[in-house]
């Protein structure tokens, strides 16, 4: 992954999506990071991955915002049409990999769609 400016607030950011494939909370990412940068920060790092076609964002359970890596995606167009699953004990959320097929609407482009499967994760339910 090769970014542009790559200041050590950016570089703390990008290393808990390097880690794994699961979606951080924007909650979880301030809290994560408040030792190290203000709120502000964090949210203008955010809001540039998403511009930049590195991280997508979805709509959890309560409506809040979470932030996940993408696949193929450019500054031009986002490409990760995939299905979320939100853990109900847990709370843990990831991006599934399976195929999702977004109906065609006559007349309409559809540029963003948005799955939230719900229940328990493998952890959860073992």
């Amino acid at each position: 992954m090769s970014l542009s400016r790559q200041t050590q607030s950016v570089k703390l950011v990008w290393q808990v999506f390097e880690k794994t494939d699961n979606a951080y909370s924007v909650i979880e990412l301030v809290q994560m990071h408040k030792h190290t940068m203000n709120k502000t920060t964090v949210y203008r790092i955010l809001e540039r991955f998403e511009k930049e076609g590195k991280l997508h964002t979805f709509l959890g359970k309560n409506g809040l915002k979470w932030y996940a890596k993408c696949n193929d995606c450019t500054s031009y167009k986002h490409s990760d049409i995939h299905p979320h699953f939100q853990c109900n004990e847990c709370g843990k959320v990831e991006c599934l990999s399976v195929s999702v097929q977004i109906p065609k609407i006559p007349n309409h482009q559809i540029d963003q769609a948005n799955m939230l499967l719900l229940g328990q994760c493998e952890e959860c339910f073992a």
